[in-house]
């Protein structure tokens, strides 16, 4: 496994993909704000020109973005490079009732309920009662679908509470989440649509993507005063060069290949 590839980068050379999640970045600018250390960098594809497509950590990104930070610490992994898989996540909608969000989703424009196997669904809702339904909308562009799910996501993300799981097995899913009402499943995304969608600010809701990145960096505790200095780009990837250099020498830096629960976050 080869070591990650950190860098620090203008941080508005960092494109997202997908909406930001209010119920998330908001207390997360908080918490940043006091932080003393960045402890996950944002995992990030190169795009060319110079730019990069940020896979995992929009609030993050957007975090740091709302509090004037000039540069962001990233760790870049190129979708061919073999260490990434692109999946979903599905999402629990909780804390509501299943006629309501129907109600919402039949009210917005354009959008359409169709019968569960409908192959031409954006979206798929399995209620905790048994039925279900798909959403049918105008999906003819990458920006059609994605401006449609984005309606059909903020109809109960604002109303409800939004949980993200990789889980599929409705029955489990009730279990975990006693007060989930609706489980909702998404397409499948191509690394080239992901690009795309940041690059025409054509973005998907926040919370459908899932990148599993092989050689992930976590934890680093890395300065937060090192990123809100005003010094050139150059200057801190030198001071990251060096700081990155006495992890490793010291072994405060492990790999571990075995899949994980983290229950820090």
């Amino acid at each position: 496994m080869p070591p990650p590839d950190l860098r620090i980068v203008d941080i508005h050379a960092v494109l997202p993909h997908e909406s930001s999640d209010i119920q998330r970045s908001g207390p997360l600018i908080a918490r940043l704000q006091e932080a003393e250390f960045f402890t996950n960098p944002p995992l990030v594809a190169p795009a060319g020109d110079g730019k990069f497509v940020l896979m995992d950590g929009s609030n993050r990104h957007a975090s740091l973005k709302a509090l004037g930070f000039p540069h962001i610490l990233v760790q870049v992994v190129a979708y061919n490079s073999g260490l990434v898989e692109l999946g979903l996540w599905q999402h629990i909608v909780a804390d509501w009732d299943a006629q309501s969000l129907r109600r919402e989703l039949e009210n917005l424009p354009g959008i359409g309920i169709s019968d569960c196997q409908d192959a031409a669904a954006i979206a798929s809702f399995d209620l905790r009662d048994g039925d279900c339904f798909g959403i049918r909308a105008p999906a003819d562009s990458l920006r059609e679908r994605n401006a449609a799910l984005r309606a059909v996501v903020e109809a109960y993300h604002s109303r409800a509470t939004l949980y993200r799981s990789p889980l599929t097995d409705a029955k489990q899913l009730w279990t975990l989440f006693p007060t989930g009402v609706a489980l909702v499943t998404f397409p499948i995304y191509q690394p080239q649509e992901i690009i795309a969608a940041a690059l025409d600010h054509a973005y998907l809701p926040p919370g459908v993507s899932r990148h599993i990145i092989q050689g992930r960096a976590l934890n680093l505790r890395y300065p937060m005063q090192r990123l809100r200095v005003d010094q050139p780009l150059q200057s801190k990837n030198r001071q990251l060069a060096g700081w990155l250099q006495a992890q490793f020498a010291q072994r405060a830096a492990r790999y571990y290949a075995e899949a994980t629960y983290q229950f820090d976050e």
